[in-house]
């Protein structure tokens, strides 16, 4: 079976560049002077980073980029864990805390709820929500 993620999938990027150039060269313009321009952060800390977002992101190809470069930049296996866990929980406190927004528009639905409308009839269809998920 072909691996929905080859490595071979890679080849194509020329491809993409050659059917966006501007927005092409604007995105590695901007990736250089963030990994080889701006000095704040060193190079191995940028690279601990990346791998913790591209996990985040879910991207095998940036994983894969980003755990050789900060290996060869002297990174450890178990700070490479450490900063996953940091970003899952991260990740995850992220959406406890939107859980909030769940709570505010439940409590601003106008109407009765189903349990209260099933008591007094036929419910009728909430409009449909606003949203493109």
């Amino acid at each position: 079976m072909k691996p929905y993620y080859s490595p071979a999938n890679l080849e194509r990027i020329p491809e993409l560049i050659r059917l966006a150039p501007q927005a092409a060269a604007s995105f590695l313009a901007f990736e250089k002077d963030v990994y080889h321009t701006a000095e704040a952060l060193p190079p191995r800390t940028k690279e601990l980073i990346a791998v913790a977002v591209a996990h985040v992101t879910g991207c095998p190809y940036c994983i894969d980029t980003h755990v050789k470069k900060y290996k060869m930049l002297g990174g450890t296996p178990e700070e490479i864990v450490e900063a996953v866990l940091v970003a899952a929980t991260t990740r995850a406190g992220a959406i406890l805390s939107h859980a909030t927004h769940a709570l505010i528009a439940f409590d601003q639905q106008d109407g009765p709820t189903a349990a209260e409308s099933s008591k007094s009839g036929p419910a009728s269809s909430p409009s449909d929500p606003e949203c493109l998920c």
